[in-house]
């Protein structure tokens, strides 16, 4: 069986999943196999609990008398299916990758461009090998664009995930110290994300740039058809404005005030809005959607708790996006204490990196440093440092923090806003 020839049985499938607990009627699962399960012992039950059709990667568990087809690799097959979705599909698809603020500005494009079409998008972070095919998977008739987020820890990545979801479009949000180990450093981290640009460059598709970017600016030189904000001389041009600590953009003699904290997230706002506009929306429509979204994903996530603001930011981290967020906290007024976790996957970089930040923290007007992690552990000797969470949850319960503001970021291993019913 090949993709081709199960295409007909996919398009009466009402979605595809991956999760044995998430099957509903008409679905069609995907049995992956793991180091420790294999979900294709689940095949029988998925067919009495609804699905129309199970993918297994064991031939003992299939029977196409059920619905239940063998293939040698559900990996592949997920991706070949996807792939042949995605050359169905005569809508524009828009890719999205860079270091930092991939999320954020893919939540944010959606809300602007909802305001006049139906909009499908990757869910949550599901934004790799097996992420991206099941987004491409999930776009239905109805639906009149699409907005595909990918992320890479490693060379060839975007590449490969380009040839999946083959977009028309595309943006990188910037070049930053994130996988550092899988990338092999940071000019590395460059090359694996141009991958995007290079993919629509050779196809001939549409780049959307920030000018205040010069490695962007290298990459798209000469090139055409493209698409930019930052300067000037661009195609749109914005300004950066704040207020109560958020942050907002105004175009021409209109201004939108977000939900977001950090200069870090106006040029998402500007790329947003940048689609907004190539899409033919009115700034007012735009301006609707900047203002009504509101982040729930702790990315830049602010949040009031017995009188105290936090700044949730506890999804990702790196070297990058951590100074720019300690940066970003000490321009608020009031007291201020930081809560920072380790930042993974930095490989021989890390301890530079962690001393790195630790100096900069210093370096502010920070009521109280807190530190979170073995990595953190090795550089810091002054302000309090902990293992982990757990420890650290420990401390709080009979240890209050006094600060009215208080930033807590961190990568998502440490899982720091494990923290917050402990802080009063």
């Amino acid at each position: 069986m090949n993709a081709i020839s199960f295409y007909p049985l996919f398009l009466k499938c009402a979605k595809v999943t991956i999760d044995s607990r998430k099957i509903d009627k008409n679905d069609l699962f995907f049995a992956f196999s793991g180091e420790t399960f294999n979900a294709a012992t689940l095949a029988e039950k998925a067919i009495e609990q609804g699905a129309l059709a199970v993918i297994v990667e064991k031939k003992e568990f299939a029977n196409e008398n059920k619905n239940i087809f063998f293939v040698p690799s559900t990996l592949k097959f997920l991706q070949e299916l996807a792939r042949h979705h995605r050359n169905q599909l005569e809508i524009p698809v828009i890719g999205l990758t860079g270091s930092n603020g991939k999320t954020t500005t893919k939540e944010i494009i959606h809300a602007v461009l909802s305001q006049k079409y139906n909009v499908q998008y990757t869910t949550g972070n599901l934004n790799n090998h097996i992420g991206v095919p099941l987004t491409l998977l999930s776009i239905k008739p109805e639906h009149e664009i699409a907005v595909v987020e990918m992320g890479a820890n490693h060379q060839k990545e975007i590449e490969m995930l380009c040839e999946i979801a083959k977009p028309n479009l595309g943006y990188i949000t910037n070049f930053g110290k994130a996988h550092l180990e899988g990338f092999g450093g940071f000019q590395g981290v460059i090359k694996g994300k141009s991958e995007l640009f290079e993919y629509l460059k050779n196809n001939s598709q549409t780049i959307l740039f920030n000018e205040n970017d010069p490695v962007q600016v290298e990459k798209v030189a000469d090139y055409q058809p493209k698409i930019s904000f930052g300067l000037e001389t661009s195609d749109y041009q914005f300004s950066e404005f704040s207020k109560d600590n958020l942050v907002g953009l105004r175009y021409q003699n209109k201004q939108a005030l977000s939900n977001l904290t950090g200069n870090y997230n106006y040029t998402n706002l500007c790329a947003a809005a940048s689609f907004g506009f190539h899409f033919d929306l009115s700034f007012d429509q735009i301006k609707t959607a900047i203002e009504l979204y509101i982040p729930t994903n702790m990315r830049s996530q602010m949040m009031e708790k017995n009188g105290k603001t936090f700044v949730l930011d506890t999804y990702n981290a790196n070297p990058s996006s951590m100074a720019e967020s300690l940066k970003n906290f000490n321009q608020f007024t009031g007291t201020k204490s930081v809560i920072i976790g380790d930042m993974l996957e930095l490989g021989d970089e890390s301890e530079k990196e962690h001393q790195s930040i630790l100096d900069l923290a210093n370096s502010l007007t920070f009521d109280e440093i807190i530190t979170v992690g073995n990595e953190f552990k090795k550089v810091n000797h002054h302000a309090k440092s902990f293992q982990n969470s757990q420890e650290l949850s420990t401390y709080l319960k009979i240890n209050s923090i006094a600060s009215k503001n208080i930033l807590l970021k961190a990568s998502r291993g440490i899982a720091l806003e494990q923290i917050l019913e402990f802080i009063d």
